[in-house]
């Protein structure tokens, strides 16, 4: 290779009509005065070898991009009937299919993520929560995946009632749905998994009860979580029984000594705040009601015609200042922790009437609009009446 190189760079010297010689010996003495080099020529070989080169790579660089270009991605999408237990709606993975012939690119088109999504482990074990100012029972359940009713079975200074909730509480949230349960001498799993509407297997197999599988066995006084295990919890909405306008409107369950004659019947229902965002609780085992987005003072409307069975301040139970309305037709509304109330028992309202305002009266942990729907004196979810 040398060889070849030394060959080339003579014939281009021989082009140039220079030739190499000896260079001669000269004394420094009668050597004649320097004179400033003129500026050096570039090498013609070098010039023409790397433009050579780069010519080359550019070709081989283009080559490869144009026929990667030319074959575009061949993608299958699975239906989601092929998919079992597949959401509706959900967007499926597309699957990559070469071609034929062996050849093509194929493609997975999938959306940047900015994060890796990491999994989240099991809990085993209760944590420490302290209520600050503007939580909620249901953002707390919401945050740590669990409901409202088993924050309640498992803190008994709340009394089941989520409205009890102040700012520097300490919740006990359990790691998973269900109560705890104090071992005692006798119990067995099976009587203790029917107390609570469990199941047996949940109870042992819960590696935080750490119960060993070969002698399953649990000492007297262990604490014991009771995985989906359930209790009776206190109907604070029975403390305010229903009122009815009559005897035979077809409410029942409430006042039937009501001085409230016939009135509007509704044939319809309506949201009763500005606001539809459920800012507090939702409807539940622990909440009959909705608690609803609703700052100090602004307007609660009735949710649909009636006559006012109900306009009463005071703690009332801890509805505070509260409002019923008998719609005629079986169902009968409540408003409470109002600031303010803008009827009179017996007065006749249409949908949407304004009825009262907002506030935070009564055991109420700031505005909102707490709303019930009864039917029989029995609460339902008022989502069912006025979604």
């Amino acid at each position: 290779m040398k060889r070849f190189l030394e060959i080339i760079r003579a014939r281009f010297s021989k082009k140039s009509g220079k030739t190499e010689s000896e260079p001669k010996e000269t004394s420094a003495v009668n050597e004649p005065p320097t004179s400033p080099r003129a500026k050096r020529k570039p090498d013609r070989f070098t010039v023409v070898s790397w433009s050579l080169t780069f010519i080359l790579v550019a070709s081989l660089l283009g080559s490869t991009l144009y026929y990667k270009s030319t074959l575009p991605p061949v993608v299958t999408t699975i239906s989601a009937a092929a998919t079992p237990e597949s959401d509706a709606g959900q967007t499926l993975a597309l699957v990559p299919n070469v071609s034929a012939g062996g050849s093509g690119f194929p493609s997975i088109f999938r959306d940047l993520q900015l994060k890796t999504n990491i999994p989240e482990r099991p809990r085993y074990e209760s944590i420490i929560y302290r209520v600050s100012r503007g939580d909620a029972m249901l953002r707390i359940a919401e945050s740590y995946n669990v409901k409202t009713e088993s924050i309640l079975y498992v803190n008994t200074q709340l009394e089941d009632n989520p409205h009890n909730l102040k700012p520097g509480m300490e919740l006990v949230i359990p790691p998973v749905d269900g109560l705890y349960y104090e071992w005692q001498e006798g119990d067995t799993f099976e009587a203790v998994a029917e107390k609570f509407d469990a199941e047996v297997d949940e109870i042992v197999n819960f590696p935080g009860n750490d119960v060993d599988l070969t002698n399953p066995e649990i000492k007297p006084g262990t604490l014991v979580m009771v995985p989906g295990g359930s209790r009776e919890l206190r109907n604070w909405a029975a403390d305010l029984q229903t009122a009815a306008r009559g005897a035979n409107t077809g409410t029942g369950g409430g006042n039937a000594t009501n001085a409230c004659g016939g009135g509007p019947v509704a044939s319809g229902f309506g949201w009763p705040a500005s606001s539809q965002i459920i800012s507090g609780n939702g409807y539940g085992p622990g909440h009959l009601g909705l608690d609803i987005q609703a700052a100090e003072g602004e307007p609660v409307y009735a949710a649909g015609s009636g006559i006012v069975t109900m306009a009463q301040g005071g703690w009332n139970y801890g509805y505070g200042n509260v409002v019923q309305i008998d719609h005629g037709n079986g169902y009968v509304t409540v408003y409470a922790h109002l600031s303010a109330i803008s009827v009179s028992l017996c007065t006749p309202v249409g949908r949407g009437g304004v009825i009262g305002l907002a506030g935070n009266t009564g055991n109420s942990f700031g505005a909102h609009l707490h709303f019930e729907v009864r039917v029989g004196g029995s609460n339902i979810n008022p989502y069912d009446l006025v979604r």
